[in-house]
């Protein structure tokens, strides 16, 4: 496992880490135990770096309390990142956050469910904040008291990265990127770069597509990706789709389709850490061995002249 620097925290972590938001049931059911052996099978490949959120999971927050219950007796040897703004919203119970009390709330509920007294990495989870003051002003207060190391925010707009970057302290941005979507590399990537703020890939897979497992007659089940199935997200898959079966070549013996997705997205320099879904020990497995190895320079180079409008 390759390991990188996240930004300007000093930390050490692994290229391939686990996102969490599927160890919580919201993208079908998975099994207590389906779940505890997934994430220290992650552990036991070479992952130090955690990726969840305090809405993840069904009800939310039982992937924090998965992962919490799962490493916390690896603690130090580990790297926790959680989020915090969208507690309740799928219910419409949605806190407004108009006060750094809410967001000190939240942060001692996820100390709780991941049975830890700090975060590493605690990440702004709304996506399009337009003022940061509130949760800049949490943070502080949370650092200064321990209960986190760093904060971050997940985001794909420069601009809003940008503003949560006042006075240099974000120490990481998350965002989607993957070879079905470039768009981060016009300006958010080069920011961070330029700027020394790690990232954090979400979506290194595009919710799957780029496993090379679905088919036009695909039917999806899940909460997250239903929407796939008629209209306008249909008709994107289906482009994507398209865009994957031009790749094929990527698929081979030693290395699957999955696998040689995560190596495009940890071969950009401005990238830390792809943080890619398991539901089961053998998917964690499995990504964990993508982060050996980038991909070669030829390879980069077809992909990309194959994706290069996504």
């Amino acid at each position: 496992m390759l390991h990188r620097t996240l930004g300007k925290t000093g930390w050490s972590v692994s290229t391939i880490g686990l996102g969490a938001w599927g160890i919580g049931g919201q993208w079908g059911h998975i099994e207590h135990s389906t779940a505890m052996e997934t994430i220290q099978a992650a552990f036991g490949a070479g992952i130090n770096f955690f990726d969840t959120a305090d809405a993840y999971g069904e009800p939310p927050g039982l992937s924090e309390e998965r992962i919490g219950e799962a490493l916390h007796q690896v603690r130090d040897r580990i790297f926790i990142a959680t989020k915090v703004g969208n507690f309740a919203r799928r219910s419409g119970h949605a806190l407004s956050y108009e006060t750094p009390l809410h967001v000190e709330l939240c942060c001692d509920a996820s100390l709780h469910r991941l049975r830890t007294d700090y975060i590493d990495l605690y990440q702004c989870h709304i996506a399009d904040l337009k003022q940061p003051d509130i949760f800049l002003e949490a943070f502080h207060t949370l650092f200064e008291k321990g209960k986190i190391r760093a904060f971050g925010i997940s985001t794909n707009s420069v601009e809003v990265a940008q503003a949560f970057n006042r006075g240099g302290k974000c120490a990481a941005v998350q965002l989607d990127y993957s070879y079905l979507n470039r768009s981060p590399e016009k300006e958010l990537l080069p920011y961070c770069q330029a700027n020394n703020i790690g990232t954090i890939i979400r979506g290194p897979l595009a919710q799957g597509i780029a496993a090379g497992k679905f088919t036009h007659d695909t039917v999806f089940t899940d909460s997250v990706r239903k929407s796939w199935n008629e209209g306008a997200g249909h008709e994107k898959f289906l482009q994507r789709l398209e865009i994957v079966e031009q790749l094929r070549f990527l698929d081979r013996a030693d290395r699957n389709m999955a696998q040689a997705a995560l190596q495009f997205v940890i071969s950009h320099p401005a990238v830390t850490t792809a943080i890619p879904g398991a539901k089961s020990p053998q998917q964690a497995l499995a990504n964990a061995a993508a982060g050996a190895t980038p991909l070669g320079d030829e390879e980069m180079e077809q992909v990309r002249s194959i994706a290069q409008s996504s």
